[in-house]
């Protein structure tokens, strides 16, 4: 029986999806092999991985004068890309500090470059994103990076910040996909794959073209965008399965109507979750209305003794991933794209009951 995963990465992929590929595992389009077995540099790979490129670019509406990458690594592993493709030996960037992930990044890039904290949303417990009037930005900042969303905190920025024409780059690993964006105001976007895009391994970098070629000496050449570009993302043997799996993910999303209809599903879906969670007088989302995520919801119970048991019998109820972060407890409930809306109203509908038992 399948359940609602809630998991914050890997996370819940449409059942279609798994459908598909379960029926294409064995005999891929009647080649007499998986497409896991496709050389990558084959015909029939070269047109699977074409495809997924250029329904993303429809998805997302992507400028013709951005390269679209997938890569290996994680998007931890941009965390040091990053700076070593966009700035020089001993330049400044600017950081804004939200949250786990950011903070994360931020640390990384201090192993290449000088980073100048533009905000630090230490003051609102990571709560909240700091307005934007307060940022100490850096003039001479090579880039502006930021977490759009931060997936354990459940904190999402309700605006894109002004970069003051250096370019801008975001990690969208966890609210990619999840409604239109528009890519021209970003300088690069990436993302891992395993919470909207597909299966973990695969990471997602949209690129302006006119900042390829820009690697400092040393960088290697699988971090080099520029030379990753030149190869089609086939400098060395990409993620194949992942891309596939992408591909097919990307397919459904555009039968689903595209991001605009996508992004009015989570709309409903995450109304319906903070919309009870506010009037229950028994469970409590500590983040900032204009912040909260959509795709990442934290909540906690009165009393953290009810946690184990929230989560136990929320998993007996096929209600399955619900506890938060190991680094800050409590609950979260992710609902990505996969996750239909009457998997949040089954959610409801059992933390209701909870709540009358426990409360």
């Amino acid at each position: 029986m399948r359940v609602y995963n809630f998991a914050a990465g890997p996370a819940m992929l449409p059942l279609p999806v798994l459908e598909q590929a379960r029926e294409e595992l064995c005999d891929w389009q009647g080649s007499g092999m998986s497409v896991m077995e496709l050389s990558h540099r084959s015909r029939a790979f070269i047109g699977v991985a074409t495809q997924a490129e250029a329904d993303l670019r429809e998805l997302l509406a992507i400028p013709s004068n951005y390269k679209v990458l997938f890569l290996q690594g994680g998007a931890t592993l941009q965390f040091s890309a990053i700076p070593m493709n966009l700035a020089p030996e001993g330049a400044v960037v600017d950081y804004v500090n939200t949250g786990q992930w950011s903070k994360k990044a931020l640390t990384e890039a201090g192993r290449y470059a000088r980073v100048n904290v533009a905000a630090d949303a230490k003051d609102a417990n990571y709560f909240a994103v700091p307005p934007e009037s307060g940022w100490r930005k850096d003039p001479s900042a090579a880039y502006l990076h930021y977490t759009p969303n931060e997936t354990i905190g459940g904190v999402e920025f309700p605006f894109v910040p002004d970069s003051r024409g250096v370019p801008l780059v975001a990690d969208f690993s966890s609210t990619i996909l999840s409604r239109p964006i528009d890519v021209s105001r970003f300088g690069l976007i990436y993302a891992g794959a395993q919470k909207n895009i597909g299966p973990s391994g695969l990471t997602v970098v949209i690129v302006r073209e006119d900042l390829l070629g820009r690697a400092r000496p040393g960088t290697p050449a699988v971090l080099d965008y520029q030379a990753m570009a030149a190869e089609g993302s086939m400098l060395n043997t990409p993620p194949t399965f992942g891309w596939y799996l992408a591909g097919l993910v990307f397919r459904w999303l555009k039968a689903k109507g595209g991001l605009a209809a996508i992004g009015e599903q989570n709309r409903a879906k995450m109304q319906a979750l903070y919309s009870y969670i506010d009037g229950s007088g028994y469970y409590e989302n500590p983040v900032a209305p204009a912040c909260r995520s959509w795709m990442n919801v934290p909540f906690r119970l009165p009393k953290p003794e009810l946690e184990k048991a929230f989560a136990t019998e929320a998993a007996a109820a096929g209600l399955t991933n619900l506890e938060g972060h190991r680094s800050v407890g409590g609950m979260r409930a992710s609902i990505y794209n996969a996750m239909p809306l009457e998997g949040v109203q089954a959610l409801v509908a059992f933390m209701r009951e909870f709540a009358r038992r426990h409360g």
